[in-house]
């Protein structure tokens, strides 16, 4: 027996190629503010073609149209968010700048591909997608959680937002936030269950506030001050 077969023997592996996943990550960016970063359309059909291959290598044929059709809508969510930036940040003068600079957006249009890709099924994917992300941005979103239009990530380093987290619209945090799980005693008995906090609409959460536990609800309009540390509703 090689170290190969030591290797492959250890591992349940799944047909993946991360590189390739990380590749059409920065390519389905790219594309989705395809505007804000070339000076003219002449390469439009050049970067639709490179993605379109992508998609065929990675998605099962019947997902792909489906996908393309669902770049319009995330399109349309992303510019809510960018909006949320310009309202809130008196230091961004453009929606350009907004797109170039801002590593929370950057890490919320990952997030709303591989949430997107999560939802299809292809959970593994998905998690490659966020993580590239996490890497990029220092952000740390899971592709599972649920949040809604004109959400910004100010500044954003180290934020963590966990899987069955909820998120409604117009929501704002700071840097170091977290929405995380309580203690878990029992990983199997709670895989299914809910363990990262709801916030409701209208909601602003200042640096390195801490938010844990599945039944724990930011109720709408909240204003959540810098260090807190929450487990319970409010």
């Amino acid at each position: 027996m090689d170290l190969k077969d030591v290797v492959m023997r250890s591992c349940k592996i799944e047909k993946i190629d991360i590189f390739t996943i990380m590749h059409f990550a920065k390519v389905c960016h790219n594309f989705l503010f395809y505007g804000y970063f070339y000076v003219d359309d002449t390469k439009y059909e050049e970067k639709y073609q490179e993605l379109e291959t992508l998609l065929y290598k990675m998605l099962k044929k019947k997902d792909v149209k489906p996908f393309f059709e669902a770049l319009i809508e995330i399109r349309e969510i992303l510019e809510t968010d960018i909006l949320a930036i310009l309202d809130g940040d008196p230091a961004v003068l453009s929606k350009q700048e907004a797109v170039i600079c801002y590593p929370g957006l950057e890490a919320i249009t990952y997030y709303r591909i591989a949430h997107y890709i999560y939802n299809l099924g292809y959970k593994l994917l998905a998690r490659v997608i966020s993580e590239y992300a996490h890497r990029k941005t220092q952000i740390d979103i899971h592709p599972a959680a649920k949040i809604g239009n004109y959400f910004c990530i100010d500044h954003g380093t180290g934020v963590v937002i966990g899987g069955t987290a909820i998120i409604g619209n117009h929501v704002r945090i700071y840097q170091g936030v977290t929405l995380g799980a309580k203690w878990l005693n029992d990983v199997d008995k709670v895989k299914n269950v809910k363990r990262h906090p709801t916030i409701l609409d209208n909601v602003i959460i200042y640096a390195n506030a801490t938010i844990l536990g599945g039944q724990t609800i930011i109720k709408e309009g909240s204003v959540i001050g810098a260090n807190a540390f929450i487990t319970n509703s409010n």
